[in-house]
């Protein structure tokens, strides 16, 4: 009984509970004389004898219910007012109940049975306490629980929406409809369902907090999967089927074929290229499509949408053949080049070395975007492999057909450089057209070791053509060319024998490099730069230098610090007679001392014929020195 008065407590709204009052003080009752026989105040009246008393006692017993406090019992409504229905349980006095609880119940009249629970057998006013609504609560909670129990299916009414569902009416009982348990595909507006009727199944009860969660969504999936197994086992690759649009993803689609779902790839939606399935179709939409594989189990289906129509390629104009100019738009651009759609479904690639007849590494970037609208001309075509490759430039005229007219040897033209390596200077001439300056064609008088010092990436330079390979497509170019060759001038200044002054700007074991007047440099080899104080020339040395050497084809001058005329003697240049004197001696001494090598490794029957081959040799190196 105390477990039914928890659950209409935890039941009832907290404002529709009931009150408890204050205890009132208990009345004084009189105490009876304790020799008093109540046995004899009716005596007089009293005609029955024991045992008939006995039986009319036994007899109006029988004609009342034993009632229990905080029970549910069955009673009639035996009279109705604005305010209260009176009814009667078979007790020795009827119970009142407030109209407020039967509210729910308009059309109630005399007569009709009802469930009412005792609250109290004998309240502050000595009358029978009843209650209607109670006697729901509990014989509802009873009802939600034999339904869960049993499965059984119950009607509801929607009351209205809460977050992350509707509040159903079940048996007089509030439960939780959450919005995944309503349908098998997603709801987007859930008021559509307040104040209908819907059928519910009681999938989950908290006994603790009295909480009620029921699901419209398992009735549905108790009926698809009767369905879902009938479709399952027709299914078949190749077979057409009609669906509805269940969900649209980045990746695909999935489709709803009476409850079974597929998914169409977003590559199975259209032959062409497309960014997002919402381009083809719509949430809800009927469409029809085609099974192309699902797995054992028939869990997995893959179906097609673009199956269903020819392929763009077997459509393709039959008359399209390799050189005519075909028109198309750009719908992907990569490093190496841009796939344009001339049709839908039908692609060609431009490879980026087709987009231009600029031979410099660039990148498709450089020329096209997604989107352009662009024209070329078919360079291949494959109609079985469905591969067709373009090209731009091919529509523009090739600027290596008539290159020797406008690039003419000795003709002079404006360069922008491109690039640079340890032999020379790339530059372009216009697009399409490269050329090479070779290091060595890059200045008269200086020195250069690599061109990044003479000039940079970007800047334009003045060039002379040197040479022209159109079939290699190449040009041989000069700058330095532009000026007269100044070492025919500078044989006149930088004779042998005359004094130069320069700054020495450079210093190292084998000698001091020296610039001289008009950017000439020089070369004073280490036996040579000392100063009449015996000191080394060093860097920044401001000196007068003695011609020693010059060589125009060499572009070579070498110097010399001026030395008394005894040492000068001692130390000028040797004739050519003296340098090949010199190096006869020198190839002779290495002869010689490779013998003696050997002459140690060797055996002793080898010593007598090693010895007189080096006594002649010996002859030999000394006639070769004058003695």
């Amino acid at each position: 009984m105390a477990e039914n008065e928890n659950i209409i407590n935890e039941a009832m709204p907290a404002e529709e509970k009931p009150v408890e009052k204050a205890p009132k003080a208990p009345k004084q009752k009189p105490v009876p004389a304790a020799d008093f026989d109540w046995s004899s105040s009716h005596k007089k009246f009293d005609n029955y004898s024991d045992d008939e008393r006995a039986k009319l006692e036994e007899k109006y017993a029988g004609t009342m219910n034993q009632v229990v406090d905080h029970d549910v019992i069955e009673g009639t409504i035996v009279a109705i007012t604005s305010r209260e229905v009176v009814v009667n349980i078979g007790f020795k006095s009827d119970g009142v109940i407030p109209s407020a609880e039967f509210r729910t119940e308009p059309n109630i009249k005399v007569g009709d049975k009802v469930e009412v629970y005792v609250e109290n057998q004998e309240g502050v006013n000595g009358q029978l306490v009843l209650s209607h609504k109670k006697a729901r609560l509990l014989k509802s909670w009873d009802r939600v629980n034999a339904a869960f129990e049993s499965g059984e299916i119950v009607n509801g009414l929607v009351k209205s929406r809460t977050k992350g569902g509707l509040i159903v009416d079940v048996f007089g009982l509030e439960a939780f409809l959450p919005g995944s348990q309503i349908d098998v595909k997603p709801i987007r507006d859930y008021d559509v369902f307040v104040d209908s009727v819907m059928e519910f199944k009681v999938v989950k009860i908290n006994q603790e907090f009295k909480n009620v969660v029921v699901s419209h969504k398992a009735l549905i999936e108790d009926e698809l999967e009767a369905q879902k197994a009938e479709i399952i086992g027709k299914l078949e690759k190749g077979q057409v089927l009609e669906g509805v649009v269940k969900n649209i993803t980045s990746y695909g689609v999935f489709i709803d074929l009476g409850g079974v779902d597929g998914l169409i790839h977003i590559t199975d939606l259209s032959w062409g290229r497309i960014n997002h399935p919402e381009e083809v179709v719509t949430l809800d939409e009927k469409i029809k499509v085609v099974i192309l594989d699902f797995d054992d189990n028939k869990k997995r289906i893959a179906l097609g949408l673009k199956q269903l129509t020819p392929h763009p390629w077997e459509a393709l104009d039959a008359n399209l053949n390799v050189g005519d100019t075909v028109k198309g738009k750009v719908v992907v651009v990569a490093d190496y080049g841009a796939f344009v759609e001339i049709a839908p479904g039908v692609e060609g690639l431009i490879h980026v070395s087709e987009m231009s007849w600029s031979q410099h590494l660039r990148t498709a970037q450089d020329f096209l975007k997604v989107g352009d609208e662009v024209e070329a001309k078919i360079l291949t075509l494959d109609r079985e492999e469905r591969k067709m490759s373009l090209g731009m430039k091919q529509l523009m005229p090739d600027p290596w057909a008539s290159i020797a007219e406008r690039y003419a040897i000795g003709t002079k033209h404006t360069a922008t450089v491109r690039n640079f390596t340890n032999f020379g200077i790339f530059v372009e001439l216009e697009e399409g057209v490269d050329g090479l300056i070779h290091i060595s064609d890059l200045s008269w008088s200086k020195k250069i070791k690599h061109p990044a010092e003479f000039t940079k990436v970007g800047e334009t330079i003045e060039v002379v053509v040197l040479d022209v390979d159109q079939e290699n497509r190449r040009l041989s170019l000069g700058h330095k060319q532009l000026e007269e060759n100044p070492w025919d001038v500078f044989e006149t200044v930088f004779t042998v024998g005359s004094m130069q002054q320069g700054t020495v700007i450079n210093a190292s074991d084998k000698g001091v490099l020296v610039s001289l007047q008009y950017g000439v440099e020089g070369f004073c080899p280490s036996r040579y730069s000392k100063k009449e104080d015996g000191s080394n020339a060093k860097v920044d040395d401001t000196l007068e230098f003695k011609v020693l050497e010059f060589n125009k084809e060499s572009k070579k001058i070498i110097l010399a610090l001026p030395r008394p005329a005894a040492a000068e003697e001692k130390e000028a240049p040797k004739s050519a007679e003296e340098k090949a004197a010199d190096k006869a001696a020198k190839q002779a001494k290495r002869a010689v001392k490779q013998i003696n090598d050997t002459i140690e490794r060797s055996t002793l029957g080898d010593l007598d014929i090693l010895a007189g081959l080096k006594e002649n040799l010996e002859k030999e190196e000394q006639a070769a020195k004058g003695e």
